[in-house]
């Protein structure tokens, strides 16, 4: 790793003065595991390369004693490569014919294991893998100030680009989960695959972004009682775009039943099918099943793929009030409308849809020849497959916004104590989430259709609403969340050598966040459950934490201060500090493994609640799971969203430091410990209907120690 920084100031005149600086700073980093991918063993890793870089010039004119004008340009960017190393390429021995010749890249495939005893996956995932990043931003603000006005307005443009490839497996997906033989390592070592996917295409896209904004803000002192704070700001902040069209989209208005794709009795579709076109750049060799699709600025579809919202006034209000004025006590509050702009996953992940490219997945294959079937034998070319998308909704992206406000008093008790209590609020709406559009309907698709979807003798995408594709995993802004909450604080020089500050929190969070990540990548957010009853996912946030104590300290020791000489240099002078921490345990929700509801990959289910959950606090069983029933096959569970409380905290950390000081220079010396006093705190719960459910998986960190010298001179 290495950095570099560089910076000026220079003064023009007594009203004109500028500044600037560049870092640039390099990251070389080499994992274990296959970065960003469900790779669990050490068998093939990555090298993360990140090369970084900002700079911002900033120039302050003061036009008079009360108008001051301050103009700045910031820059910054930054480049990933990755690269993998270990077992990742291909042998002549371990060579498999791919859907799509030629498409491997020299990558072993994907192989996940499922089913028995073995869970695992081995992934060289999509690299050699590139991006860059570039964000330029420039912006005006003017403070005036008039009277018992204090004003500040001003705007900023900013436009950012960012240049990736796409993610994606173009060397196959294998996944053994234990159809042929119960476990899925035996279905591997015979070579059974129950189900095989592989990415056309790897390309690669060209986003931007530009964003918009101006405000007012006007801190107006009333009188010496009372201070209000009152401001807009307005945001145009519109989706990001491909530069080149480089997009699709599926827009349900534009798919036609008429075009309905005929499949065949193995789930293919029939190369006799409507709704089949030529792909487009380099997957014009495919044929593609396009009912439904478009391209973003071609034939009417929006080039932000999603209809832009531009009415984005945000109000921040606030006010500070002294009812004494003597300084001792004020009580505030403030209420404010934030925007923001969806922008990364959303887009990326569409960057796999038809027609610029396909990622057909095929079943019971064998590893040797994904191919051939291992029910029938028979052998084929590529064939015409159904295509999972990954969308976002057009007429509901309106840009997520989070409305939050305060009210508190503060009060100082004696020189140097001062307490606060606030009760704090936040609102989140259009939140994004995704969500299956093309999952079995009840009412287009029979409990016995998808009982036989179940057993494993109907393909899902038979009963589709949108015969042709798979799932249609769909980005969209209608998410909600609740957040309130009581907090105080109290933070004091308790004693001449010890200070002290005490926090207490009380909240309650609710959201409609699931914790079951888009894709399976775990920096997506969540896909909801139940695509067609949003209320099944609200309940309690995966972060709530009802009770929340935290404790902090530092205190000089007062002893050997007054003596002099050696004595004083090496004893005296120490300091001890600490955090002390204490809260409640995350919730959980008890979720069912494998498919119950014949809908496809894109839901999850939940058993049903039948009795009251109780706490036997063991290792073994934390909670008890004979509260929860299995639901009846096909219908959804009637348990609530993380009404499961896992374990808390309580955790003590402590420094003991102290500066030797000497006419050279200083020599700082830390011993720390973490988790000082060794206390088992447990951490993950199993929470698996019928699979070991109820038990401790996990703990928080054991004590750790560590000693820290630091010589500066």
């Amino acid at each position: 790793m290495g950095e570099q920084i560089a910076r000026i100031d220079h003064q023009f005149s007594d009203k004109f003065f500028v500044f600037g600086h560049w870092v640039s700073e390099q990251l070389n980093q080499t994992y274990g595991t296959s970065l960003w991918s469900g790779d669990s063993y050490p068998t093939v890793g990555s090298v993360f390369v990140n090369p970084s870089w900002s700079g911002v010039l900033h120039a302050t004119y003061t036009i008079n004693p009360t108008v001051v004008n301050e103009v700045a340009f910031n820059y910054n960017g930054n480049n990933i490569n990755v690269t993998p190393e270990g077992i990742y390429q291909r042998t002549s021995s371990t060579n498999p014919p791919e859907l799509f010749a030629g498409n491997a890249d020299n990558r072993l495939p994907t192989l996940n294991f499922g089913g028995g005893g073995i869970n695992s996956t081995y992934d060289v995932s999509n690299y050699p893998w590139t991006n860059a990043f570039e964000n330029y931003q420039w912006r005006d603000d003017i403070s005036w100030t008039h009277g018992r006005h204090s004003l500040k307005f001003g705007g900023q443009y900013m436009f950012q680009t960012k240049t990736q490839e796409l993610f994606g497996q173009s060397q196959g997906n294998y996944a053994f989960n234990g159809t042929y033989t119960g476990d899925g390592f035996a279905d591997f070592l015979l070579g059974y695959a129950a189900t095989y996917n592989e990415l056309a295409v790897q390309d690669s896209g060209d986003w931007h972004s530009n964003t918009i904004a101006v405000y007012v803000q006007d801190d107006w002192r009333v009188n010496n009682h009372l201070t209000l704070n009152l401001g807009v700001r307005w945001e145009g902040i519109p989706h990001t775009y491909e530069v080149n069209n480089r997009m699709s989209n599926f827009y349900p208005q534009l798919y036609n039943p008429a075009d309905a794709a005929i499949l065949l009795p193995n789930g293919n579709i029939s190369p006799s099918s409507p709704g089949l076109a030529p792909g487009v750049g380099a997957a014009s060799t495919l044929n593609l099943y396009q009912n439904g699709m478009a391209i973003t600025g071609k034939n009417g579809a929006p080039t932000d793929i999603v209809q832009n919202h531009w009415n984005n006034w945000g109000p921040r209000l606030g006010f500070a009030y002294d009812p004494t004025s003597d300084g001792k006590t004020v009580i505030r509050g403030g209420f404010g409308t934030m925007y923001e702009r969806v922008q990364g996953n959303d887009v990326y992940n569409m960057g796999p849809n038809v027609p610029f490219s396909a990622s057909p997945t095929v079943s019971n294959v064998y590893f040797n020849n994904p191919l051939q079937s291992v029910l029938t034998g028979q052998t084929a070319t590529a064939p015409i497959t159904t295509t999972s998308i990954t969308g976002e909704s057009e007429y509901n992206y309106k840009n997520p916004t989070s409305y939050q406000w305060s009210m508190g008093v503060q009060h100082e008790f004696w020189h140097g104590a001062v307490g606060q209590v606030s009760y704090v609020g936040n609102v989140g709406t259009h939140q994004n989430d995704a969500i299956d559009i093309n999952a079995p309907l009840y009412s287009s698709a029979t409990l016995a259709q998808r009982l036989q979807v179940i057993g494993g003798t109907l393909p899902v995408d038979a009963i589709r609403p949108y015969q042709g594709y798979g799932g249609i995993l769909m980005y969209e802004d209608a998410g909600r969340s609740k957040y309130n909450a009581l907090q105080a604080e109290f933070r004091a020089q308790a004693a001449k050598n010890l200070t002290v500050q005490l926090a207490y929190t009380y909240s309650k969070n609710y959201d409609e966040g699931t914790g079951v990540a888009v894709n399976g990548n775990s920096g997506d957010l969540a896909t909801i459950s139940n695509p067609y009853n949003r209320s099944y996912d609200w309940g309690l946030g995966s972060y709530d934490r009802p009770n929340v104590f935290i404790a902090d300290y530092v205190w000089d020791i007062p002893i050997f201060n007054h003596s002099s000489g050696a004595v004083k240099t090496i004893l005296g002078g120490w300091k001890l500090s600490g955090i002390i921490t204490a809260e409640s345990g995350v919730p959980y929700t008890e979720t069912l493994g494998g498919n119950t509801l014949g809908m496809g990959g894109n839901v999850t289910n939940r058993p049903d609640l039948t009795g009251a959950i109780s706490y036997p606090h063991t290792i073994g069983e934390w909670y008890n799971p004979a509260a929860f029933t299995a639901p009846i096959l096909g219908t959804y569970g009637n348990e609530g969203k993380n009404i499961i409380r896992g374990p808390g905290r309580d955790n003590w950390d402590t420094s003991l430091f102290k500066d030797f000081n000497w006419e050279r220079g200083t020599l700082e010396f830390r011993f720390e410990t973490f988790n000082t006093f060794n206390h088992t705190q447990w951490n993950g719960l199993n929470t698996t209907y019928g699979s070991g459910a109820g038990a401790i998986t996990s703990a928080f960190d054991p004590r750790v120690m560590q000693i820290g010298v630091k010589l500066l001179f």
